[in-house]
């Protein structure tokens, strides 16, 4: 671990409720009695615009709609008997247990605990003061416990990994009655290269408040550890480019690398041109820096990518196969991968066009995606808004972040990723037309082609709002619009 970590500041004892930090700022936290009084609105099926910070109320919808958490919930589960996390992840945890070992000494005065878990939010640590850590064993807060947001609901450790930056809970703001005592305020760890978290670091105080400081420090302590995520998808990247090398001399037809996330490292000349890539100068020469990769527009790619890793399971001489629409307009290509490994770790992947070689690709196209949503959550300024997927015109991404454009203007989706949104409004129609937008093929109003041939949506004709359309999905849009 580098980098020197500020020391750690707990406030007086005090009853909680009274401040929260929440993304890096001081803001003004709901009472109890208004927390409760929201919790009574949202139990009867009523729209919350005040009384509940915004990230507590998507957290509580999850645990209402999706996860179905029982909030009369006491102790936390034990953790499931999978494995715990990969052990490539070994330094990751090495560096957060140091850190959590060093906070525990500086809250133990202070009746503090601290926590460490992996990606799913089972507890791999726990230091701090004696009699606080008893009396959280009292609800399972302890080693080898889970307490992800699907098995226990809004919590420091389990909504941390749900969202990006700290996050704090404070008394009724927990799901589960029986944790209303508690505050808390941890963050999550990610890896670089998926954008899934790995880990996480929380703080709990038992009846008193944490420090407004708390959470900055937790964002400059994982910096940390964030540093070495970083050297290691550096270094693996430098692994799978080096394969690259090796073995493009010995294909003739359009030839890519992928890390383990699914973004392009490298193409030769002819995927390049097939891709569109011809003038991503990086990508030709290898892109070692993540900010860097691309990300293909190919449909389906991503669970293949995923299906292949877990084919492989560290064995080199694996090879698989789908067949995927790569070019539009055109019927789909068969793409043979085969893993790059180190250190018996699948750290990216070779790609083949036009060759099907090994094991065949099975769509699980229908496999369970979970309930649908209700409502659309989105965040503008201190509000949940929420949203009918008929209010939304299209959808725009910038990077991981989503923004949907309403009648009511511009918000943010709570739920990151394009690829997560995609997910939950393509049963109302909406359809992926660009790698960055994705369009309400009802609130289409008018169709524009470039000068070059290019093809514009307008979704509204009044504001001349122009959604731009990859070549890849032209032909699909136009029988979809029947046009």
């Amino acid at each position: 671990m580098t980098g020197r970590v500020p020391p750690l500041a707990i406030a007086p004892s005090r009853p909680s409720g009274s401040g929260q930090v929440t993304n890096g700022a001081l803001v003004a936290t709901s009472s109890a009695k208004e927390v409760a009084r929201a919790w009574e609105s949202f139990a009867a099926g009523e729209d919350i615009e005040t009384g509940v910070r915004p990230e507590i109320l998507a957290s509580w919808y999850r645990c209402r709609d999706r996860y179905e958490v029982d909030r009369t919930l006491d102790v936390a589960p034990g953790a499931r008997g999978d494995e715990a996390q990969r052990i490539d992840n070994g330094v990751i945890f090495t560096s957060l247990g140091g850190l959590g070992a060093l906070a525990g000494q500086e809250v133990e005065r202070d009746g503090a605990v601290v926590t460490v878990t992996d990606g799913d939010g089972r507890v791999l640590g726990a230091w701090g003061d004696p009699s606080a850590q008893r009396r959280a064993e009292l609800h399972n807060l302890a080693p080898w416990s889970s307490w992800s947001e699907d098995s226990t609901g809004t919590n420091g450790m389990g909504t941390s990994l749900e969202v990006s930056g700290p996050v704090t809970v404070t008394g009724p703001e927990h799901w589960c009655e029986a944790f209303h005592q508690w505050a808390c305020a941890g963050i999550s760890i990610r890896d670089v290269v998926t954008g899934s978290p790995v880990a996480s670091i929380n703080i709990s105080r038992w009846n008193a408040s944490l420090s407004k400081l708390v959470p900055a420090w937790l964002t400059k302590a994982v910096a940390c550890v964030e540093q070495e995520i970083y050297r290691r998808a550096v270094y693996e990247a430098d692994k799978v480019i080096s394969e690259f090398n090796k073995k493009c001399t010995q294909s003739s037809g359009p030839f890519m690398a992928m890390d383990r996330g699914g973004n392009v490292i490298a193409a030769n000349e002819a995927a390049a041109t097939l891709l569109g890539l011809t003038g991503e100068a990086p990508i030709i020469a290898g892109a070692i820096e993540p900010a860097e990769r691309w990300m293909p527009d190919i449909s389906g790619l991503p669970d293949v990518v995923r299906w292949a890793k877990e084919r492989a399971q560290g064995t080199s001489q694996w090879s698989g196969y789908a067949c995927l629409p790569v070019s539009p307009g055109e019927d789909a290509t068969p793409l043979t991968m085969r893993p790059v490994v180190d250190s018996n770790h699948v750290v990216g992947m070779l790609c083949v066009f036009g060759v099907q070689e090994g094991e065949p690709y099975e769509s699980t196209s229908e496999a369970e995606v979970g309930p649908l949503p209700r409502r659309v959550i989105g965040m503008r300024n201190d509000r949940l808004v929420l949203l009918a997927p008929s209010e939304i015109r299209y959808a725009e991404a910038d990077r991981n972040i989503v923004w949907l454009v309403t009648e009511r203007g511009r918000i943010q989706a709570a739920t990151r990723g394009l690829e997560n949104v995609e997910r939950l409004l393509t049963p109302y129609g909406f359809r992926r037309v660009h790698r960055r937008f994705l369009v309400n093929l009802r609130r289409v109003a008018e169709l524009e082609r470039g000068i070059k041939g290019e093809l514009f949506l307008i979704m509204d004709s009044r504001s001349h709002e122009f959604v731009p359309v990859s070549r890849r999905h032209a032909p699909d849009l136009r029988r979809m619009l029947g046009v």
